[in-house]
């Protein structure tokens, strides 16, 4: 059967067995005039009065994005704010790049993500977490740690935070709040939020909003210094914008995240020896950091003692930015890993998404067929591969004819579960 993964800025092809079961959410068709739509979010928002009512012509606006490492149409969305925010002088704007713990952007990258009109006419920083100079602590919260957040967002007269929600894996969904916190947090509090414990906590998971620890630190930080507006976006596979969630942060990102739950979840009857997936193309698919997430997706429905097969092109490489990979060179196998990690005494930067990748490698293989040479993926303790096909061969002769396998075309696009009673049920 030929199917197909989002593969950097492509597709890869495969040939599965014929009784693979393709993993894919119904199909959401992208808008027809997606800068219509925006332009009537706007105009109508969730929650609150019209955004060009709420802001005066005096105002400073800072305007959060999310960084490079997300699919979200800045291009669109940035340029449409700034339309409807007309008679307050370019001058007075500041865009914001949420980098969180990532690197910065070069001014190629900005180009690419917000236009040349934008770069060239408007005032934009990237977030530095380390560089408490630039942050501010809006406050005392309850997870015992300062609450830093960027100085120029805390000190603008209006507050815009945009984004794209998708399932993420131990936030439940990303948009809404996750722009401010962690995106232009401090490193202090982006370590609280990222470790071990809150990353560990079993409901801190794919598409759980309602008791995650995450999107409780992350709503009371936000409450602390609030956006006064949120503009989010639904993508489909190809990166179309397919619904606008526009106004007061709170209630437009929980419909937002409704709205994805539906159209996100995959039930599948059993678990699988064998599940292959993406990372949803590039740039979800730009390092093996980011690819983690795919992994994740993956390890809802494999097997225990079963193999997923991860296609991410990294084009970023690990990247060589962080301490992902230091991390991964301090332990001998994903246990060890753990164990380091969940020392309360331990403490590094990139931590958490070594923490998530351990635990999945410790329930299952992980071969890797990436750009990446194979002395970096077996750095992550995975197995590369050059021919996912061949490779599938190869796994034949493990589990058997009988082998069961799945293909998550979307990567963590998709969140597949798996109810454990029908699958105990069908293995009877």
């Amino acid at each position: 059967m030929k199917t197909s993964l989002l593969y950097g800025k492509g597709e890869l092809a495969l040939d599965v067995p014929d009784n693979a079961f393709i993993v894919t959410p119904p199909e959401q068709p992208a808008l027809e005039s997606p800068q219509q739509a925006v332009r009537d979010a706007l105009a109508n928002p969730i929650d609150t009065p019209p955004l060009s009512r709420m802001v005066k012509a005096t105002d400073r606006v800072a305007i959060v994005i999310s960084d490079i490492t997300r699919p979200t149409p800045n291009h669109i969305l940035v340029p449409l704010l700034i339309e409807a925010l007309e008679h307050v002088p370019h001058e007075q704007f500041v865009i914001i790049n949420g980098t969180g713990t990532h690197r910065d952007q070069t001014e190629a990258e900005l180009r690419t993500m917000l236009g040349d009109w934008v770069v060239d006419h408007i005032e934009i920083i990237n977030n530095h977490c380390d560089n408490y100079d630039e942050l501010v602590n809006v406050g005392d919260n309850s997870f015992g740690c300062p609450s830093w957040l960027n100085k120029r967002y805390v000190e603008a007269d209006f507050r815009i935070v945009t984004g794209f929600i998708e399932p993420h894996f131990f936030a439940g969904f990303s948009g809404g709040p996750k722009g401010i916190m962690p995106g232009i947090a401090g490193l202090e509090t982006i370590l609280t939020f990222h470790n071990a414990r809150m990353i560990g906590d079993p409901r801190s998971t794919w598409g759980n909003m309602a008791d995650n620890p995450l999107q409780a630190m992350t709503r009371e930080i936000n409450a602390l210094c609030p956006p006064h507006f949120m503009l989010n976006v639904t993508l489909n596979r190809d990166k179309g914008i397919t619904k606008v969630f526009a106004g007061d942060m709170t209630q437009a990102h929980r419909l937002g995240c409704e709205h994805e739950l539906k159209h996100a979840m995959v039930q599948c009857d059993e678990r699988f020896d064998v599940v292959i997936t993406g990372n949803s193309g590039y740039p979800l698919d730009q390092n093996l950091y980011q690819a983690v997430k795919g992994m994740s997706a993956a390890h809802k429905i494999v097997r225990e003692g079963g193999t997923i097969l991860m296609a991410a092109e990294c084009s970023d490489g690990l990247p060589d930015h962080g301490r992902f990979a230091e991390i991964l060179g301090m332990a001998d196998s994903p246990q060890a890993l753990l164990e380091m990690i969940e020392n309360p005494e331990f403490s590094m930067l990139d931590q958490w998404q070594v923490q998530k990748q351990a635990v999945i490698q410790c329930w299952a293989d992980v071969m890797l067929y990436s750009t990446l040479d194979d002395d970096q993926a077996r750095l992550a303790m995975m197995t590369p591969v050059h021919d996912i096909e061949e490779t599938l061969k190869t796994l034949k002769e493990r589990y058997g004819d009988h082998m069961r396998v799945a293909v998550m075309p979307l990567g963590p696009l998709t969140v597949p579960y798996v109810d454990d009673a029908v699958a105990d049920d069908n293995n009877a």
